[in-house]
């Protein structure tokens, strides 16, 4: 069987030899045209005048188009129509595009576009959270809130009351691979687009609108992305559409890319958060209630941070049953870059927040925070309670493991959006990893040493991760697929989602061969491709193999199934007596290839082409009461962070890191780990090193790798344990894998969580302390603490 094996990515020797072909690798015709933006050099205020003579005249320059130029719509949003593609009248932050540039060479374009003289009447900008709420700035009417119980009664009544406030930075993507698109014209007047791109069905609607045609005479291919994140699940609406435009203006195939300085200046982020929160608990560290605001920075144009910011709500809990809650959520506008989707869309946000909970109160109590997070757990679901395993090509899931008997059960197991937890795994995680990771000891052998030690202190902490799996816009949880298999027993395989690194097409291609019993090498996955399979969601949400991977189950079962009724009529068998397996086909006590199968089939007139369609089951949810079941299941993980800092200087490092994550019966081991070991890496970066820097009048300063620091090499722990744990999932998935792309990203705030353990060895005082924990961030927080405030 494929599936199940640690196999190396299908593209690994592609990406480490260079050939491995990206949309500014595609070989393009001669006359090729290149695209630039003019970017506005205010972040608020209206366009008065604005002369383009010098660029029209630059050398190369071909065309310059503006907003008066757009053929049909003038957008590039993908939700509220608010996002122009060029400045109309207006702008909203500093380097939003205010006019195109299309030239001979892509350094013509860049030069030509630093040209435009545009004159401003310039206005008082919105740059922080107290200057949007002040003006009530908003994307909705008021704040959002979900809540469960009465968290201001039960925090009033309990014995210890905790409050904070703290920051929450934004990360940029920073993907390898920057924003890239192509568009060639056709002769009917339809277009080709090639687009590094998550959401290449959008990438069709957004052109589709922009030139003024039906969706059937825009195709969009994607073959791989080098990175996405979330940051190329609408961001590159803006590209695509500018090469339609301009293609359709010229007659001639068009180009754009970014250069790092214009997709920093220009794209999303994740979403910067200020968190405040009031929890009461008991001498125990058992939770009565908590109260949490989230202040939300969505930058200029609404794109999701609706959903985002719902889905920090959604993860406010994590893994603790909390019997009261409420969650506050301020979604403002500010004239920053629009903030997008980015690899864990708000959950990492939520997640923070009650883990900063959970260790303010265990220093508040002085104890341990692994003790006080146990008390909190949700149960574990009662002996016997798993689902009944079907015929999806996988094993049965394991008898549940509860750590008291059902009639002890005193909590109520349901979130605060009223899901009922059924699938909770992490008191056995947590068991496990203590015992590998060697938890106990090593933390008292760090309280000696630090007892020792008055410049450098070391610090070491676990978190724990339940992270929802499903488009929480629950139309998105559906995929498709198209499978051929030819006549010589070879299979051509597509379907919806998307190629970033992550391994999508290995493990759907390891699924349509364990389905018709052949060895992977004849399996070939070509280009996602609007043309063969349409209508696809985004690959986000955690969800690619889920979705897509059942979607090629059902097309090649459909396949094997009619050669299957062929071949047992053919050998006067019935249909029970054929299997496939092991590259051959048994019918009875008869063998036969493979290939001389898929010839009899083809011979004997069967259809051996068909499409295959999934939607997750058994969603149900309502954003605005905050009601529902959003998730089909949750993906579990737990780690433990061991850091050291410097007192004089902030500077820290991470020493070791040991890592039990869930997923599930794994499709492919090899990737998964691969998987877990870059989301921590990516989340101790987005909570240590990755700091956003704006100056006073909107721009972005860390525009570059010079001046943004995501994580090296060396950053990564010295000793880096990365384990899955061993369940298959409750739910009937594919094979019951469950989802790794995002919910590891959240196992990097136990990094965040050992730093503050370590400043806080520092005095007696709780460390107040931001993220990103930069050296200055951590220096600061260690003279909080010694000054005991």
């Amino acid at each position: 069987m494929s599936v199940a094996h640690p196999l190396p990515h299908d593209a690994a020797a592609l990406h480490v030899t260079g050939q491995a072909r990206y949309v500014d690798d595609i070989p393009t015709p001669k006359g090729t045209l290149h695209l630039a933006f003019g970017l506005s050099q205010i972040a608020k205020g209206r366009i008065t005048a604005m002369d383009l003579d010098a660029v029209r005249a630059s050398k190369g320059v071909v065309a310059v188009l503006t907003a008066d130029d757009l053929p049909f719509d003038n957008d590039v949003s993908p939700s509220l129509h608010d996002e122009p593609l060029l400045a109309a009248g207006e702008v909203h932050y500093l380097g939003q595009p205010v006019f195109l540039v299309v030239a001979t060479s892509h350094r013509a374009a860049r030069v030509a576009a630093r040209k435009g003289d545009v004159e401003y009447a310039e206005e008082e900008a919105l740059l922080t959270l107290e200057t949007a709420l002040a003006a009530n700035s908003r994307f909705e009417d008021g704040p959002r809130i979900y809540q469960k119980g009465d968290a201001a009664v039960a925090i009033d009544a309990a014995r210890h009351v905790i409050e904070d406030t703290f920051e929450l930075g934004g990360q940029e993507h920073f993907y390898l691979e920057g924003q890239a698109a192509l568009a060639m014209p056709q002769e009917d007047g339809g277009m080709i687009v090639n687009s590094s791109t998550q959401h290449p069905t959008e990438i069709q609607h957004k052109v589709a609108e922009a030139i003024g045609l039906p969706m059937h005479s825009v195709r969009v291919e994607t073959r791989r992305m080098g990175g996405g994140f979330g940051g190329k699940e609408s961001q590159g609406n803006a590209l695509a559409v500018s090469c339609a435009v301009a293609a359709r203006h010229t007659g001639k195939t068009c180009k754009m890319r970014y250069d790092r300085d214009d997709d920093m200046t220009i794209t999303g982020k994740r979403h910067a958060f200020r968190i405040s929160y009031r929890a009461g608990f008991d001498a125990e560290g058992r939770i009565a209630g908590i109260e949490f605001t989230h202040l939300v920075n969505c930058g200029w144009a609404q794109d999701l941070s609706l959903p985002v910011a719902d889905r920090a709500m959604l993860h406010a809990d994590n893994a603790y049953a909390i019997p009261a809650i409420r969650i506050e959520s301020h979604r403002l506008k500010t004239n920053l870059q629009s903030a997008t989707a980015y690899r864990g869309f708000g959950g990492p946000q939520g997640m923070v927040g009650i883990e900063r909970v959970m260790d303010h109160a265990a220093h508040v109590l002085g104890l341990d925070p692994v003790a006080l997070r146990l008390r909190n757990y949700y149960d574990a679901p009662a002996a016997g309670g798993s689902a009944t395993a079907t015929d999806n090509g996988g094993s049965a899931p394991r008898p549940a493991a509860s750590p008291r008997d059902i009639s002890e059960k005193m909590k109520d197991n349901s979130t605060p959006y009223g899901m009922e937890v059924t699938d909770f795994e992490l008191h056995e995680m947590t068991a496990q990893l203590l015992e590998t990771s060697d938890y106990t000891a090593r933390r008292a052998e760090i309280a000696d040493w630090n007892a020792g030690n008055d410049r450098l202190k070391r610090g070491i902490a676990f978190s724990p991760v339940k992270f929802g799996i499903s488009f929480t816009l629950t139309h998105l949880n559906q995929a498709g697929a198209l499978v051929h298999v030819y006549q010589d027993g070879s299979i051509h395989l597509n379907h919806g989602g998307t190629e970033m690194g992550q391994g999508l097409f290995q493990k759907v291609a390891q699924v349509a061969a364990a389905r018709f019993g052949v060895g992977l090498e004849r399996v070939k996955i070509t280009a996602t491709d609007t043309a063969k399979v349409p209508n696809t969601s985004a690959t986000a949400a955690s969800s690619g193999s889920d979705l897509n991977g059942m979607a090629v189950k059902a097309a090649c079962d459909t396949i094997r199934d009619r050669m299957a009724a062929h071949l047992a009529q053919t050998y006067q068998q019935p249909a029970s007596a054929v299997v496939f397996e092991g590259d051959i086909v048994r019918i009875g006590a008869e063998e036969i290839s493979f290939e001389a199968a898929a010839m009899l089939c083809y011979t004997g007139r069967v259809s051996l082409s068909a499409t295959g369609y999934y939607k997750t089951p058994s969603l149900e949810w309502d954003r605005i009461k905050g009601q529902g079941r959003p998730f089909f299941y949750f993906a579990y993980g737990a780690a433990v962070t061991e850091v050291v800092v410097d007192r004089l200087t902030g500077e820290n490092r991470i020493l070791r890191c040991d890592i039990l994550h869930d997923a599930g019966a794994s499709l492919n081991p090899a990737l998964d780990i691969g998987q877990v070991e870059g989301a921590y890496v990516q989340g101790v970066g987005w909570l240590t090193t990755e700091e956003l820097v704006w100056d006073g009048t909107g721009q972005l300063r860390t525009h570059a790798p010079s001046t943004y620091k995501i994580p090296a090499c060396s950053d990564r722990p010295d000793v880096f344990n990365v384990a899955l744990y061993d369940a298959p999932n409750r739910e009937e998935t594919i094979y019951r894998s469950k989802a790794v792309g995002e919910p590891p990203f959240m196992l990097g705030i136990s990094a965040w969580l050992a730093l503050s353990d370590a400043v806080g060895a520092y005095g007696a005082a709780y460390p107040h302390l931001n993220a990103p924990a930069t050296a200055e961030e951590i220096w600061r927080a260690i003279g909080q603490v010694q000054n005991g405030v």
